[in-house]
């Protein structure tokens, strides 16, 4: 959930490590199986650099966690008119991996770093009526991400990452008959805050604020079809929003935990990303609004060596309306079902798999008429593995 951290925007959809709409909090980790839920507070592992950094003064004095990933799904676009060819399903399958180390400096003083794909995702629409628009295009990103964590008191903890994102952007479409390809890359900044919160002895919440990140490509969104030229909104389809994330974990005792989720991002401040024809007047309005997310998760320990996970989570849709949503950048209301277990191997090592399956609001979409259509049932599914160890 809030789903992580490949993430995606726009273009190509978000995957992240984070909340809502189009971020994927799948990061190949113990978050996967819980569909996100608790990421804020749990921090069971050194990937909590990415959900809160604060949560590495509960980690032992060297922690590394890695993770694998992969996903895929069916995101199959059907044109209005049935005697024009469609693209089909859009979604290639894609490999994603992360790292992270995390120390104790002093009593109260932690430091960490992570590094991990937080964009990552294709989407092919192949040999169809609009491939002068789009056919294909890829965003490939790394973040770097070195955080700092001290505690405050026994029961407060904060922490911050300035995290360092490199990413690569790809557009292929017709022109002319032959395959025009079009590629740049960018360096953005971004940070993380995060705050950890021991209510009770049996209770902890934690507080995660992301900042925007911007990515600058220069790629021509220009393109002509049907004697018509027409812009994509590229500029507003790489970004990722800002958000803000709230958890809680409750231990039930020594065999169960539940915990739950409460986000929000700001995907209303990009405005109406969609194919505009140029020469003619344009809508202005919002298509978007602003997304809220919400999770619960249980973790159950049946023996000292295994430990059960199971999550579910929603994403609301950032479209005020279904039927006008972005030829490229499909999406709507979503609904996580997850599960997944890691087992101890031995005192110091443990590790993990996990399985989830995104369902995602169908939506039609309006403009330009030429290539009007419907995205019909589309899903996602994601599996990974991943692996601690701490010295």
């Amino acid at each position: 959930m809030k789903k992580i951290a490949i993430v995606c925007s726009g273009l190509l959809f978000t995957s992240v490590t984070h909340a809502g709409a189009l971020f994927f909090y799948e990061i190949g980790t113990e978050d996967t199986a819980l569909a996100g839920a608790g990421q804020a507070a749990r921090a069971q592992d050194a990937s909590t650099i990415v959900t809160n950094p604060a949560g590495m003064t509960r980690l032992p004095d060297h922690m590394i966690t890695g993770g694998l990933q992969a996903l895929g799904g069916n995101i199959d676009y059907q044109l209005d008119n049935p005697s024009l060819k469609s693209p089909g399903n859009v979604l290639d399958v894609m490999p994603n991996a992360s790292g992270f180390y995390s120390q104790k400096i002093t009593d109260n003083l932690y430091a960490g770093i992570g590094m991990y794909g937080n964009y990552g995702l294709g989407i092919d629409y192949g040999n169809w009526v609009g491939d002068r628009l789009i056919k294909k295009s890829s965003l490939m990103a790394m973040t770097i991400s070195p955080s700092l964590a001290y505690k405050l008191s026994d029961k407060v903890s904060v922490g911050a990452s300035a995290n360092v994102n490199y990413g690569f952007l790809s557009l292929t479409r017709d022109v002319d008959g032959d395959d025009h390809k079009q590629k740049d890359h960018d360096w953005a900044m971004s940070y993380r805050l995060g705050l950890l919160m021991q209510l009770t002895d049996q209770t902890r919440a934690g507080i995660t604020w992301n900042s925007e990140t911007k990515y600058d490509f220069s790629i021509d969104g220009k393109a002509r079809l049907s004697n018509t030229e027409y812009n994509l909104p590229l500029s507003a389809q790489v970004y990722q929003p800002q958000q803000l994330m709230l958890s809680l974990v409750h231990d039930i005792n020594k065999q169960w935990s539940v915990m739950g989720d409460l986000g929000w991002q700001d995907w209303s401040q990009f405005g109406a990303p969609q194919i505009t024809a140029l020469g003619r007047p344009v809508d202005n309005s919002s298509r978007l609004k602003d997304t809220w997310h919400t999770a619960l998760g249980v973790q159950y320990r049946p023996t000292d060596q295994w430990r059960l996970n199971g999550g579910i989570a929603f994403d609301s849709t950032p479209y005020h309306s279904q039927g006008n949503v972005s030829l490229s950048m499909p999406t709507g209301d979503e609904w996580r079902f997850a599960t997944g277990a890691q087992y101890q191997l031995t005192p110091a090592s443990n590790v993990g798999f996990a399985l989830e399956y995104l369902h995602m609001q169908g939506g039609k979409v309006a403009t330009p008429e030429v290539v009007q259509g419907s995205y019909s049932h589309p899903y996602m599914w994601f599996a990974s593995m991943n692996y601690s160890y701490q010295f």
